[in-house]
This record gives C-alpha cells, structure tokens and sequence, in this order.
C-alpha cells in the first residue's frame, strides 16, 4: 500500500516538476536586451531573491530525490534471497527424485545408412548426381554435402 502511494505521489512530482520547469523564464531570455536595449547593466546578473517558481521546483526535487532513495533501499531489502529457488516454469531444470543417484539422460537418436534410403530419381532435364559412399564408424568428419545441380541458362 505504502508503495502503490509512493508510486502515485513520484509520478505527480515528476508531472509537476517539468511544468514548473518549463513556466520558468532562463537566465538567458534577457540576454539579447542587454546589448541593444540598455534595460539592464549586466547581461546574467544577479537575480535577487527568488520566486515561488524557483522555491516550488527545488523542493519538489528534493522530494523527488528522496523518494526515489527511499523505493531503490525499499527494493533492494525486499529482493528474494539466493537460496529460495523461483518457478521457471518451462525453464527450469527437472530434479532427479531422491531415491536415484543421477539423472537419466535419453539416448542419442540412431542415424540411418545413406545407402538404406532410396535416392529420389532426377527430374527431368537434370543429370543424376552419384550418392556419397556411406560413412564408416571410424571417421570423425561427417560426410560432405551434396552440391547442388546447376542449371544451364
């Protein structure tokens, strides 16, 4: 509750701050008088004692400032803690029950012999392209792609 208030409370400061921010007149909008005119002395002088724009804005700063403090601690002792483990969902590891010592790991998919499986007749107008010897056990490379047949123009 103390959050949802704080939350409403920052962005109406935040609201109200760029609104005074921008009613407010630079130090630099009298500059062009300065020269040509002679209404002024000194081009960026003193301004004397400030107005309610400028009163308003320094303190709805600083009570956007300590606001914004008060909810960066208020989040940081409020972070759960390494050990309490979160529901990943599908992301999660699965656990192995208590009774096993490992996990089981599923077996690798067999992979079938190029020389089992047909080749597809060409089709008309291409050359047929001879099949790759079938690999061996003991090769550690895979066997190299086809390439693919090019047609003349």
């Amino acid at each position: 509750m103390l959050l949802l208030v704080l939350n409403v409370l920052f962005v109406l400061i935040a609201i109200s701050m760029v609104a005074l921010i921008l009613m407010q007149r630079g130090s630099g909008a009298a500059a062009g008088s300065g020269f040509g005119g002679g209404a002024s002395a000194t081009v960026f002088g003193a301004r004397g004692s400030s107005n309610f724009l400028s009163k308003a804005t320094k303190w709805l700063a600083i009570a956007f400032f300590a606001i914004t403090l008060f909810m960066a601690w208020h989040a940081t002792r409020q972070a759960a803690p390494a050990e309490v483990q979160q529901d990943l969902g599908v992301m999660s590891v699965p656990q192995a029950p208590a009774g096993e010592g490992a996990a089981s790991v599923p077996a690798a998919p067999q992979q079938q012999d190029d020389a089992a499986v047909p080749a597809a007749p060409p089709a008309a107008g291409e050359q047929a392209v001879p099949a790759a010897p079938p690999a061996t056990q003991d090769s550690a490379q895979p066997p190299a792609a086809d390439p693919a047949p090019q047609e003349d123009p």
